[in-house]
């Protein structure tokens, strides 16, 4: 099979450097391209480009690409970029956390984001009104209703009328539910223990909890 192309970072052939590395002896996989393989002078190429063009190896804009971008689409507007790029960065956040939760621990189990979310309230709660679930995990009665059918094939959801109302409904843990929750909430707190391990010291940890927390109270109309 005929040698990756060398990055700009690989030495020379013949020079003795450690880069240069043996021709890939499987055939390369465009749509895995840049790979793992530390050693793919190939990957390296395509991870360079990416780098100087602003993207991702994925083709996305680089986070500093995009801040980059929007201060100069911004320049000259009386604007306050401070918080512009706090509340940018909290979306951006929430979502690169959630995605990485999603891949490493709920879609291996069959479950999503919002499915967790609404486990997570039963679980700390109890038996509760669907409208709190609702209120709490923060999706509307629509779309309860049709995640708590999906937990409840699962096995995992058990459903029945308020005794005193007929119309209201309460939502609990069936034993397979409880069960499941035991075993997966240590596993998603040890990838929200890698998450935030970006932050360093616990107590900047701590300081950055209590800096959303100030965020979300305001931007609920609260007291910050």
């Amino acid at each position: 099979m005929p040698r990756p192309p060398r990055s700009a970072d690989d030495p020379a052939p013949g020079s003795g450097g450690s880069s240069d590395v043996p021709p890939r002896t499987e055939e390369c996989d465009p749509e895995r391209c840049p790979c793992d393989d530390a050693t793919c002078s190939l990957s390296r190429y395509a991870r360079a480009n990416a780098a100087a063009s602003g993207r991702t190896s994925s083709g996305d804009f680089t986070l500093e690409a995009t801040e980059q971008a929007i201060a100069d689409r911004l320049d000259g507007m009386a604007v306050d970029m401070a918080a512009m790029t706090a509340v940018s960065n909290i979306y951006r956040a929430a979502n690169a956390v959630r995605n990485h939760l999603e891949r490493t621990v709920l879609a291996e189990r069959g479950l999503t984001w919002t499915g967790w979310v609404v486990l997570w309230v039963i679980w700390i709660w109890g038996e509760v009104e669907s409208r709190h679930v609702a209120e709490e995990a923060g999706i509307s009665k629509g779309t309860l209703t049709g995640v708590q059918n999906t937990l409840m094939a699962k096995g995992l959801v058990h459903r029945e009328v308020h005794p005193q109302d007929a119309r209201r409904v309460l939502l609990s843990l069936t034993p397979e539910g409880q069960e499941l929750m035991g075993e997966l909430f240590p596993l998603f707190n040890a990838e929200e223990v890698f998450v935030t391990g970006a932050l360093g010291h616990e107590d900047t940890v701590l300081q950055m909890a209590r800096s959303l927390r100030a965020v979300v109270k305001r931007a609920e109309g609260g007291v910050a």
